[in-house]
């Protein structure tokens, strides 16, 4: 009797397999994705491409800085709203560069001013400070954008520094926003407090 029992459920057991649907490979392609709940789909998602950030290091919203410049960064200083370029490289201290009459051809042929206050490995002037002074208050005047560069950018960020300090900028402050950049202010930080100070 048990003998008969066990026959009849194989029997009942294989007639229910059967009624299954065929089982896929898992490598076939054809089998159903597997769905994933909402917040494993999310975190797990490519990431959104990252929006287009600037070649060029800004300093405030209007200041930039940036090394040494091609000709064809002209055209992308333009797409960014650049209205002034100011050269803080002397010609020649890499002949292999675009020197300044030649991105000063660029600039105009873009539609850019262009200012060449080059600082040499000597350090800065008052001529210097008072020349770039003159430069960002004139594109501050017709609201355009300011773009400085050297061979690293250090020149330019120091003399836009120097230039702040001698119209009153806080000394602290303009320190903060150059290590922000990138930056170190602590060679000419006693010419910061001095030309601060001198401030009306």
């Amino acid at each position: 009797m048990s003998d008969k029992l066990s026959r009849i459920s194989a029997l009942v057991l294989a007639a229910a397999l059967l009624t299954l649907p065929a089982c896929k490979d898992r490598n076939q392609s054809d089998r159903s994705p597997v769905q994933m709940p909402p917040i494993l789909a999310s975190a797990t998602a490519a990431p959104a491409a990252m929006k287009e950030t600037s070649m060029f290091t800004p300093l405030t919203d209007d200041v930039q800085v940036s090394p040494q410049i091609t000709l064809d960064q002209v055209a992308a200083a333009k797409a960014e709203g650049v209205t002034l370029i100011i050269n803080n490289r002397p010609d020649g201290e890499d002949p292999s560069a675009p020197q300044s009459a030649e991105i000063e051809a660029a600039a105009k042929a873009a539609g850019i001013e262009y200012v060449s206050i080059p600082v040499t490995h000597a350090g800065f002037s008052a001529p210097q400070v008072d020349a770039m002074i003159a430069a960002l208050d004139k594109a501050e005047a017709s609201g355009g954008k300011v773009l400085a560069y050297c061979r690293s950018g250090t020149r330019s960020t120091l003399l836009w520094s120097l230039a702040q300090a001698k119209q009153g900028q806080n000394p602290a402050e303009l320190t903060r926003i150059a290590a922000q950049a990138g930056y170190d202010l602590t060679p000419i930080r006693p010419m910061l407090d001095a030309l601060s100070g001198q401030a009306d």
